[in-house]
């Protein structure tokens, strides 16, 4: 109630145009209800909703801009074949697995590595919220590392739902050989500061400057051409590129319906990498959203030089989008 009537509550500037949310936590659809009812005017963006889709998109929010977690299921196990793995492991809980994305990016990753000539592997981690809370569930990654690594092998791509057990998760993976494609809403500052023990202070806001300094660590470690990221911080460009978005619909001279826009809009806080996306699909009836849009950007890999795959240039196949995660 505290967070929807703090949103509500905007709405009483009358210079107020546009209200952005992210990450658009559980009680955005409401608090979006009310600005409307309040006033229609005002434009509503959502980045990164919590809820489930039905719910957001009902809320009246103008445009709703998620992770593209069905493209990336496959484009993520494309990317980890690209770096020569031969095996993806996902590592999750049963609440993550709970949420209707992560469920439905799951069965698309598998799809692909069938699809692709890879195999599969599920390792369940403890979920942080539980009696050993994160300090517990990052020492269960850092003990069982060495461990999958020796089970599945050093061409192996991992892939973790948890942000906090990621950084465990990367420097096991730096030590004792492994492939990272990208974090599960990637950054290059998700996970690998910690992992590499990197002082970023100097660098703060500057992603050019903070991919280089991660970058350089990596390649000191060996992991050139083995560990991947989005090249700028996909929560940051979301709030700054929403905003622009916002700015841009308002003044005139972006759409709001406009994919084309939003990625003009995303792409002046990314320079050098390329966005692609796609409306929301329902997975039962088939229907794509007219208010939610699915993006991603292109992954970067870290190397002397790094280099951009073209993650967004590959056609991810029709099939995945209507995938059923299995029961």
């Amino acid at each position: 109630e505290t967070f929807i009537s703090s949103v509500v509550s905007l709405a009483d500037d009358p210079l107020m145009k546009a209200v952005i949310i992210n990450q658009a936590i559980p009680g955005s659809a409401e608090a979006i209800k009310r600005v409307k009812a309040k006033r229609p005017d005002i434009l509503c963006f959502a980045g990164e909703a919590h809820e489930d889709p039905l719910v957001i998109q009902s809320s009246g929010a103008d445009l709703v801009v998620s992770n593209d977690f069905v493209s990336r299921g496959y484009t993520i196990v494309w990317a980890a074949k690209q770096l020569g793995a031969k095996t993806f492991v996902h590592i999750s809980f049963p609440r993550h697995m709970s949420y209707e994305t992560m469920s439905r990016r799951w069965a698309i990753m598998q799809e692909a590595a069938k699809d692709l000539g890879m195999k599969t592997a599920f390792e369940t981690a403890p979920d942080p919220t539980s009696d050993v809370g994160m300090p517990g569930a990052q020492q269960f990654i850092m003990e069982k590392t060495p461990q999958w690594i020796q089970k599945y092998g050093k061409d192996t791509a991992f892939f973790c739902t948890n942000d906090g057990e990621t950084e465990p998760l990367l420097r096991q993976l730096l030590a004792y050989g492994g492939i990272f494609v990208e974090a599960d809403l990637p950054s290059p500052l998700m996970g690998y500061p910690g992992a590499l023990g990197i002082d970023l202070s100097k660098e703060m806001g500057n992603f050019p400057a903070i991919l280089k300094k991660v970058e350089a660590a990596v390649v000191a470690k060996g992991g050139a051409g083995r560990f991947g990221t989005w090249a700028f911080s996909y929560g940051y460009t979301l709030s700054a590129g929403i905003g622009q978005f916002a700015k841009n619909v308002i003044d005139g001279k972006a759409k709001k319906d406009s994919l084309k826009d939003l990625f003009i809009a995303l792409g002046k806080y990314t320079p050098g990498a390329k966005w692609n996306g796609a409306y929301y699909t329902d997975n039962n009836t088939g229907v794509r959203a007219k208010n939610q849009v699915l993006v991603y950007m292109d992954t970067y890999i870290m190397g002397n030089p790094g280099k951009f795959l073209p993650t967004t240039a590959q056609k991810v196949p029709e099939k995945y989008y209507t995938l059923k995660p299995s029961k």
